[in-house]
């Protein structure tokens, strides 16, 4: 019964949180302070969830780089570290180590793992100037399982449902599934 209450009570908090206008700030790598649901100069906010410690992450973020770099003009983009213990430290060092480009935010406590019920590394939730989520899923399906992969990905979601938005047309496939690394939820 308490669950419950305990849910229901972080629901109603979540909602008023990250409503369009939610002051949530968390911090980068470098100790810079974002706001990353502000975006109001861009089409949508994507959020890429990762780990230092999954596989699967790490070989996507070549491509998360290189849709970051064409899609700037009209996204923001951050990666999340999704582990609440790595400290800013370590996430630079993956950071520079996978030659990431765009924001890498730190999420201690994650809130927005929370509310978006992002589940894997690497999850992408892109996230419209309202709040509401426009595509939740896989970046492309280069993975079949966590361990298997194709020699090259067929399909391109999250390319897709960017030129959707881009193109002010509704996603195609607003949800697929992320294959990755669990994400553990701290409670």
């Amino acid at each position: 019964m308490k669950r419950a209450a305990v849910s229901a009570v972080w629901c109603f908090l979540a909602t008023g949180l990250f409503g369009a206008d939610a002051p949530v700030e968390l911090l980068d790598i470098d100790g810079k302070v974002h706001a990353p649901l502000h975006a109001s100069d861009r089409k949508a906010t994507v959020f890429v969830f990762v780990s230092p410690f999954c596989p699967t992450s790490n070989t996507l973020t070549p491509e998360v780089n290189r849709i970051a770099a064409e899609y700037a003009h009209q996204f923001a983009f951050y990666l999340v570290e999704a582990d609440s213990t790595i400290s800013a430290g370590d996430a630079k060092k993956h950071a520079e180590t996978l030659e990431i480009k765009t924001t890498v935010l730190l999420d201690p406590k994650q809130l927005l793992a929370k509310w978006t019920k992002a589940k894997i590394t690497p999850e992408v939730v892109v996230l419209g100037r309202d709040g509401k989520t426009l595509y939740q899923g896989r970046i492309n399906d280069l993975y079949t399982t966590p361990t298997k992969k194709l020699k090259e990905p067929t399909t391109h979601d999250l390319r897709a449902a960017l030129d959707s938005i881009a193109a002010g047309k509704t996603v195609e496939i607003p949800l697929t599934k992320a294959v990755g690394c669990l994400i553990t939820i701290v409670p």
